[in-house]
């Protein structure tokens, strides 16, 4: 049976815009999100299946071979490096295409290490862990925002109950992991974001924060709003830099959707 099918993993701001584009297009597209709360930010799409729930490397086998897949779109978050890694063996193992769509880069992305004078920049990590080991050498409050996945690697830091302020998404999930590590009360914000300048100044300054850290996110992800907030509110900019990785640009994959369409005669 012909492999004429795209498959989305969606999870950014580029996967929502792939997704409203296929419908628009009338592709013949399934979507996938890891949680059903990631079904629900997509919105309403004419057209799509979207597909909640995440899945380990067989059943994305298993997915591909039932649905006809022929072209898999990776539109996963830049640190979900092994979903990422599971979609790409996936795709060769059942011998279809594979595209990998890149988030935009900061024309000025951070170049300092942790641990360096920043000089007013914001200072670069590697890792949480890496901020992490900086933050324990420092006083004053932090607020973190680099989801809840990695938020026990804070609790590093001596008294981490009083200093650090998470902010994490609005899922059971989330929430219900940041409270079992200690973080409730104001300690906790749970919120969707990208956020707006204006919030993450405020909240900066509600919490008395002297360290803002998150991911280098890109313009989608709201980080020149998180730059500016933290260089209002006085407070240190440490960035997670992301790992650097291979890919096509947002309109580089639609064309690739187009013509992996046509040549099936599907569009």
């Amino acid at each position: 049976m012909k492999k004429d099918k795209i498959w989305i993993f969606a999870g950014t701001t580029e996967g929502r815009l792939l997704t409203r584009y296929a419908s628009q297009m009338k592709m013949k597209c399934c979507v996938s999100t890891a949680t059903e709360y990631g079904k629900s930010v997509l919105g309403e799409n004419e057209g799509i299946r979207v597909i909640p729930g995440r899945m380990d490397q067989s059943k994305m086998r298993a997915f591909i071979r039932e649905n006809n897949i022929g072209l898999a779109v990776d539109a996963t978050h830049p640190f979900a490096r092994q979903v990422t890694e599971n979609i790409c063996a996936a795709c060769e193992e059942e011998k279809i295409k594979y595209v990998r769509c890149l988030r935009e880069r900061e024309t000025n992305d951070p170049a300092d290490h942790a641990g360096e004078t920043s000089d007013g920049r914001p200072i670069s990590a590697a890792s949480v862990e890496e901020a992490v080991e900086y933050l324990k050498k420092t006083g004053g409050n932090v607020l973190i925002s680099t989801g809840s996945k990695e938020l026990h690697l804070y609790t590093r830091i001596k008294d981490y109950k009083e200093r650090c302020f998470a902010r994490v998404l609005s899922t059971q999930e989330a929430v219900a992991e940041a409270v079992r590590l200690g973080f409730e009360g104001k300690h906790l914000i749970a919120m969707q974001g990208p956020y707006s300048e204006e919030l993450n100044l405020a909240m900066l300054k509600h919490i008395n924060a002297a360290y803002f850290v998150t991911k280098e996110s890109g313009g989608a992800g709201g980080f020149e709003e998180k730059k500016k907030a933290a260089q209002k509110a006085g407070a240190e900019l440490i960035v997670i830099a992301r790992p650097k990785e291979e890919g096509k640009s947002l309109q580089e994959v639609k064309k690739l959707m187009e013509e992996f369409l046509a040549k099936e005669n599907l569009l």
